[in-house]
């Protein structure tokens, strides 16, 4: 699991694991904006960001259980801890711990940290810094809570990341 700060260089270092040959599953959010643009939806994080989040689990549910026939590591973009702490922020519905539980990902979770230097707004990432920052913030509190391994990703070259990505797991097993 690839998660932490928007504009952090998580879809890049993504971008770098498949290249490598590593089987990755992009963010849910960015294929929910797509479609919903598409459609002319309105599940959109600046129209209707409960339902957009609804959907962001829906999508990480049917992610995790779709990887589960790839052999060796996959690599998530995102994934259900990410919507279901955002939903928690949002509506103070507590996270369904049961529903985190249950489709773990593996145990060690790389958080990309706030990088003020490549952070970019975007036709999708219509938020500013700071509200990128109290996203990471938030993160940073879900994923140790649900017993994850949070390990952070240092800000250097993405062959760099990919490389302490790949040095940190070394002869763990994948389990998503």
């Amino acid at each position: 699991m690839i998660s932490g700060c928007s504009g952090g260089g998580k879809s890049t270092l993504l971008a770098e694991l498949s290249n490598r040959g590593y089987a990755v599953v992009d963010e849910p959010g960015r294929r929910i904006v797509n479609e919903e643009l598409a459609a002319g939806g309105t599940a959109l994080p600046w129209v209707d960001l409960a339902a957009f989040l609804r959907r962001a689990i829906d999508a990480a549910l049917a992610d995790r259980a779709s990887a589960a026939a790839h052999e060796g590591w996959v690599f998530f973009d995102r994934g259900l801890v990410d919507a279901e702490s955002a939903l928690e922020a949002l509506t103070g519905e507590p996270i369904s711990r049961s529903l985190c539980m249950t489709n773990r990902y593996h145990h060690r979770a790389f958080m990309a940290p706030p990088w003020p230097e490549i952070y970019v707004r975007d036709a999708d990432r219509r938020h500013g810094l700071d509200a990128a920052k109290a996203e990471y913030d938030r993160l940073m509190r879900a994923f140790p809570a649900l017993g994850y391994d949070v390990i952070s990703l240092p800000r250097s070259t993405v062959s760099a990341r990919a490389d302490f990505v790949l040095a940190c797991l070394g002869n763990a097993l994948p389990s998503g």
